[in-house]
């Protein structure tokens, strides 16, 4: 009886708008390694990042046809709303890259800032978060919770990652609860995601990158 083939784990790239993003996606990478391989770049930066290195990088080019996702972690906040349409391009121009069925792109959006995502691993709240007084709060909750995180402190981050499993129920309620404020519907589309960006209400969509990775296991 001949032996039935290893199925090829999905290849992920990360681009991540800031340490702390960093840090989570090490966690996912270490967590779901026997699903999943998931890169990120040394360096921060988000679309124009991933634009230069598919174009540029002999490591990221050359790779194109073998990548089946590509994943932005970032913030959003209302100085980035004019934005969508030049990010929007990339996103076309990055799912063209592989011929035989595109690659993914995946928007890992957290209101503000991505303290708010790491709470939804305690708790389910949704509070304003737009103002630096706002983001500050937010903050200072999570350190009242977890006194010694830092942005971007690996331990830290993968401790409360760890409960990865509360936060995406939360994050599902917080995206649910925009549909009666016009939310398009909660599928990933491009639709839905510039209705996100551009609305700037308190939500998270990191939990739809977590869906995919446990649908694997």
């Amino acid at each position: 009886m001949p032996r039935p083939t290893r199925r090829r784990k999905p290849y992920i790239v990360v681009f991540c708008e800031g340490e702390s993003e960093q840090a989570y996606t090490d966690f996912l990478k270490k967590e779901f390694r026997d699903v999943a391989s998931i890169k990120r770049p040394s360096s921060t930066g988000l679309f124009e990042e991933a634009d230069n290195k598919f174009k540029k990088d002999k490591a990221y080019r050359d790779y194109a046809e073998v990548t089946d996702e590509v994943w932005f972690f970032f913030d959003v906040e209302t100085k980035d709303i004019g934005l969508w349409d030049a990010r929007m391009k990339i996103i076309k121009r990055l799912r063209s890259l592989r011929k035989k069925s595109g690659i993914k792109v995946r928007l890992l959006m957290t209101t503000g800032c991505i303290e708010y995502w790491l709470l939804l691993h305690e708790e389910r709240y949704a509070p304003p978060i737009q103002t630096v007084a706002e983001k500050q709060r937010v903050i200072d909750h999570l350190l009242s919770k977890e006194p010694n995180y830092q942005k971007g402190d690996v331990a830290v981050t993968a401790k409360i990652a760890k409960n990865y499993p509360t936060a995406v129920i939360n994050a599902k309620q917080t995206v649910f609860n925009l549909l009666p404020q016009g939310l398009p519907g909660l599928e990933d589309t491009d639709e839905r995601n510039r209705w996100l960006c551009q609305k700037c209400l308190t939500f998270s969509t990191v939990y739809e990158a977590i869906d995919f990775l446990t649908s694997l296991q």
